[in-house]
């Protein structure tokens, strides 16, 4: 079983490791989880614009606003086509 009491706890175990970020307006997002707070506003680095599963932009130190947010994944990189 993992050892996640709250939400965020997942997150703090995803520092510094790729996640894939979907938004409300349907872009997606892969990098490297640098930090996030409370309100999930989420700052990434290496980020790529993720299109039907192919890199589309390379955009490097991003922020994304916590409330354009619909879920933050583990990065599978296998499916992502550069």
């Amino acid at each position: 079983m993992n050892n996640f009491e709250r939400p965020l706890d997942l997150l703090n175990k995803a520092k510094g490791k790729e996640v894939l970020v979907q938004l409300k307006n349907e872009k997606q997002f892969v990098g490297k989880l640098l930090a996030f707070d409370i309100h999930i506003n989420i700052v990434l680095d290496g980020t790529k614009e993720v299109v039907n599963g192919e890199v589309k932009k390379n955009l490097g130190l991003t922020f994304l606003r916590g409330d354009t947010i619909i879920y933050v994944s583990p990065s599978s990189l296998g499916e992502v086509k550069s």
